[in-house]
């Protein structure tokens, strides 16, 4: 697959072959999903939503067992108060960080001065702007019909993708509708410089969710998620269940008593359980396939659609 691999300023930062990441998951993105991301070679992403540092630090320990090619962290800055986790990140030599649910304010300086790429999530231009404006190198544009937690205004990826391009000059890595080559194709179209799948790899065969989960992104209709608690914080993304069907009427409600239970949904299979955040493209994804054939696959479809789109459409 070396004749598939993309040089630009993503993969230069990344140090991978292919400029395609993986969403930082609460709880699934996790050694066992993240390294069979590297190995393929994208670029694995070790969470810290989940707030369990010591959990964490094992994982960035076993991470080391199961890949000697590059990986990151994203630091989920509302979650990690209190840690040492900028210390930690610093300590562990990683080069490449995603940085969410805050202010990058609070750690650019200091993850640059160690060598570390900063990309910050972002859902709207003015907070790309701001992110711009605290020195991220990069940043993650996050259209609305991506999964999980999400801004209560959800633009989306086709809109906000190339607004935010038109406006800065940093490298862009495009997520929320991201599965496949012709997906990437897209988003490289309208300005990316890479990718990240988050749904995707919830439901690849290397994710350590359970099988009921990822059979009901399988059977899921491009209509079977509910955007909820728009009127509050989080709003979030998620497949219709009985849950959160009956959660979407509701403008506002207390999300944290609805994901008390999540263990049980993402091990347990209980798909009633607790709120299973999924974005829009799970009415795209019809097959469980391994993180390296998600990977491999989506590089070998984008070159053939770049080649077609040139054969078809370049003029002399």
């Amino acid at each position: 697959m070396t004749d598939m691999a993309i040089h630009n300023r993503v993969t230069a930062m990344t140090g991978t072959d292919y400029p395609i990441i993986q969403a930082p998951m609460g709880w699934i993105a996790r050694a066992r999903l993240a390294s069979a991301v590297s190995n393929a070679g994208g670029l694995g992403i070790i969470e810290t939503s989940s707030g369990e540092f010591d959990n964490i630090k094992a994982e960035v320990a076993k991470m080391r067992e199961l890949t000697d090619k590059p990986f990151g962290m994203n630091v989920a800055l509302s979650y990690v108060k209190g840690t040492n986790v900028i210390d930690f990140v610093i300590e562990q030599g990683i080069k490449f960080v995603t940085t969410s649910s805050g202010s990058p304010s609070v750690c650019t300086q200091a993850f640059q001065e160690a060598g570390i790429k900063v990309f910050h999530v972002v859902p709207t231009l003015d907070m790309a702007l701001k992110a711009i404006d605290c020195g991220v190198d990069g940043l993650i544009v996050e259209g609305g019909e991506g999964g999980g937690f999400k801004n209560p205004s959800p633009v989306s990826t086709m809109v906000l993708l190339p607004l935010v391009r038109s406006r800065v000059d940093v490298p862009i890595i495009a997520a929320g509708g991201i599965s496949d080559g012709l997906s990437m194709a897209g988003a490289f179209a309208m300005g990316a410089e890479g990718v990240q799948m988050g749904t995707r790899m919830l439901s690849c065969a290397d994710s350590p969710v359970h099988d009921n989960w990822k059979q009901a992104v399988l059977a899921a209709k491009e209509t079977d998620t509910v955007f909820l608690n728009q009127a509050g914080r989080p709003a979030l993304r998620a497949l219709r269940t009985e849950r959160t069907a009956g959660l979407a009427p509701l403008g506002q409600f207390n999300v944290m008593e609805h994901m008390a239970n999540l263990q049980q949904l993402y091990f347990g299979g209980d798909m009633e359980a607790a709120i299973p955040l999924s974005g829009q493209v799970a009415g795209r994804i019809d097959e469980i396939k391994s993180a390296r054939e998600v990977v491999e696959e989506t590089m070998a479809e984008f070159h053939v659609i770049m080649q077609r789109l040139a054969a078809d459409y370049a003029r002399d």
